[in-house]
């Protein structure tokens, strides 16, 4: 199954869009994905060869996520996700800890963002202290993960982690995690934003310019304006 899934992302590439998405995903040197390889697979054709596969073993997921190759570390990921929404309790158990295991394989935004809103939902409910660890994590996706799998949660009005894990990481350095966490917020936001602007107010001095502008990128131009300018 391995070598047919491989072969099947190998004929389907295209030199182009591998181009655009060396260039797009940031794998020049010195940058976040600094090596990362692609065989520009469209991501439809992605999900579509993870369903075939949905079945495979764990063994042939860690094989994927150990490649070197983008789309062979996506698809994993996809199908594992598959297989844990299919799942049953016990099964969820053992798909959520393999996947916190090679949470270090997600490394690619896109990657993190197709996965961890899935497993968060039995991330914030079963495993909740898992998420300061992960958020405090040295590891740049780890800590992505963090915020990004509290989409579960958002998206059942439940908005404690999200908020907790967003303060946790206002410190934060990388853009990436700024983007993150503005993109949490804006979600949490679209469902309570007197919750989200109580939580710009409280740390407004301490929130990066890129998380503010994509947490209030929902709000009418007149207010967006004040909050940029911190005159609200």
């Amino acid at each position: 199954m391995l070598a047919r899934i491989k072969r099947e992302l190998a004929r389907l590439g295209s030199s182009e869009k591998a181009r655009n998405a060396e260039r797009f995903f940031k794998t020049g040197k010195g940058e976040y994905a600094e090596g990362d390889v692609f065989l520009g697979v469209s991501m439809s054709d992605q999900r579509r060869i993870a369903r075939a596969y949905q079945h495979i073993p764990c063994s042939d997921i860690k094989a994927l996520f150990v490649s070197t190759v983008h789309e062979h570390r996506m698809v994993g990921g996809l199908i594992l996700a598959e297989q844990f929404l299919a799942a049953d309790f016990q099964q969820q158990t053992t798909l959520f800890d393999f996947y916190v295991a090679h949470a270090r394989r997600m490394n690619n935004w896109d990657l993190v963002d197709s996965t961890a809103p899935i497993f968060g939902r039995y991330l914030l409910t079963h495993r909740k202290p898992l998420l300061k660890k992960l958020a405090t994590s040295d590891d740049l996706w780890e800590r992505r993960i963090a915020i990004v799998a509290t989409y579960a949660g958002i998206k059942e009005h439940k908005f404690g982690e999200t908020l907790a894990v967003s303060e946790m990481l206002l410190s934060d350095t990388h853009d990436l995690i700024h983007k993150a966490v503005g993109w949490m917020l804006r979600e949490l936001g679209k469902r309570d934003q007197k919750t989200l602007e109580l939580f710009l107010k409280k740390h407004y001095n301490n929130i990066p310019r890129t998380t503010l502008r994509y947490a209030i990128e929902r709000f009418p131009e007149k207010k967006r304006k004040r909050y940029l300018s911190g005159t609200f």
